[in-house]
């Protein structure tokens, strides 16, 4: 998983192919059980690209991907992003290697 800081690294990445990204609180015990699961998953798929933000330190970059793709913030919160577009989003429990694992055989 790579840590992306700012919206010109969030632009950056290479958009035509679907990634998963995460919008992770430092301070909160839910997003830390998300990141353990997103983290797992990244490395049991290392051919989908996995990215991530600590809202903490990357606030500006947190709203502006709310703001831009109209999705409200939360945290954690897992975006499958592909082509510009959010083909899927969740957030707190729901963020499972399971359930990312099923979402990527249904999307990918």
């Amino acid at each position: 998983m790579k840590k992306i800081h700012s919206w010109e690294e969030f632009n950056a990445i290479d958009q035509t192919k679907a990634f998963f990204f995460l919008k992770n609180s430092t301070t909160c015990p839910i997003s830390q059980t998300a990141f353990e699961e997103v983290s797992n998953f990244a490395e049991d798929h290392p051919h989908i690209p996995t990215y991530y933000l600590n809202v903490q330190e990357s606030r500006a970059l947190s709203n502006q991907l709310a703001d831009e793709f109209n999705v409200k913030h939360e945290s954690p919160q897992i975006f499958l992003f592909q082509n510009g577009k959010v083909l899927y989003h969740d957030s707190h429990w729901k963020i499972t290697f399971d359930t990312l694992s099923k979402v990527a055989a249904e999307q990918l």
